[in-house]
């Protein structure tokens, strides 16, 4: 399964990126207008970072608007994919952008109907929210599992970018029901590393090989 950082921070980015495990990056107006500078030169800086999907979301809500801004999105990299919202003007800005072979996202995903609506429409990924979902007392890795089975029943290409992940357990489910990615804030990621016996297990090391030098000092 691919991973994906959540956020629009170049330092926290980079500072993945260094660790070899990084596929690609999701960002939202919200995420952006954290970071300092112009919006479209920092999405250019996180492209040259990670070399790898980058999603840069339309804040259009017509379908005019959304293909404006779609195209100037797609402009900025070639890895550049242009995030619309799963609405009917979203899910037509998806099937002419894509039409015109520009990677988009549909985020904002809640349903396995959405999700089909996406993939018909030439989604290069779809996002369903799981942490959102869990909010409302809906199983949101369940809505995971159907839109893996449904994309697998018609081999659909769309890919399920499991996002809204609030913790290490929703990655974990999600590479066992085979989505295809989870985007992740830096927090969350961070998690994954941690488990207290290799904590334990790292300092039994460490205190053992100073031992065995201080005996032979």
């Amino acid at each position: 399964m691919k991973l994906f950082v959540d956020t629009g921070s170049i330092k926290d980015i980079e500072t993945i990126a260094a660790l070899g495990i990084l596929d690609g990056v999701t960002t939202n107006p919200t995420l952006l207008a954290k970071e300092p500078g112009e919006f479209r030169q920092n999405l250019k800086k996180i492209c040259d970072i990670v070399q790898g999907p980058v999603s840069g979301e339309v804040t259009a809500t017509d379908f005019a608007g959304m293909l404006r801004e779609g195209h100037d999105i797609a402009q900025i990299d070639q890895h550049m994919v242009v995030k619309v919202p799963l609405t009917r003007e979203g899910i037509r800005a998806c099937k002419a952008l894509a039409g015109e072979g520009i990677k988009v996202n549909v985020t904002l995903c809640f349903s396995a109907a959405q999700a089909l609506l996406a993939a018909k429409a030439g989604a290069t990924f779809v996002s369903p929210f799981v942490g959102r979902l869990d909010d409302i007392a809906t199983s949101g890795m369940e809505l995971i599992r159907e839109i893996v089975e449904i994309y697998r029943n018609y081999d659909f290409t769309t890919e399920v970018l499991v996002a809204s992940c609030r913790h290490p357990m929703h990655v974990v489910e999600a590479a066992r029901m085979g989505a295809d990615i989870a985007t992740c804030p830096p927090a969350v990621i961070d998690a994954l590393f941690n488990h207290p016996l290799t904590n334990i297990g790292l300092e039994k090391f460490l205190k053992d090989w100073e031992k065995a030098h201080a005996v032979k000092a």
